[in-house]
């Protein structure tokens, strides 16, 4: 699980530089970004923020993405 701190400091690669791009959790396994809607899956305690693994999962709700992520 990831902390607190941790949380208030991560923000989406994709949004980071032109607007807050604030991640909000998302069953203690994504990481959902408020403002381009990009769900980042969180494996093995470790976010995985790329952009391209975020893209993936744009067009899914957040209520279906697969829980727990897959690894592949």
């Amino acid at each position: 699980m990831l902390s607190t701190e941790l949380l208030e400091i991560l923000r989406c690669p994709n949004c980071v530089r032109e607007k807050d791009g604030l991640l909000t959790l998302h069953k203690d396994a994504w990481l959902v970004c408020a403002d381009c809607n990009r769900k980042y899956p969180i494996l093995d305690d470790i976010p995985v923020l790329l952009i391209d693994e975020g893209e993936k999962w744009i067009q899914t709700e957040t209520s279906k993405l697969p829980i727990p992520p897959p690894s592949k």
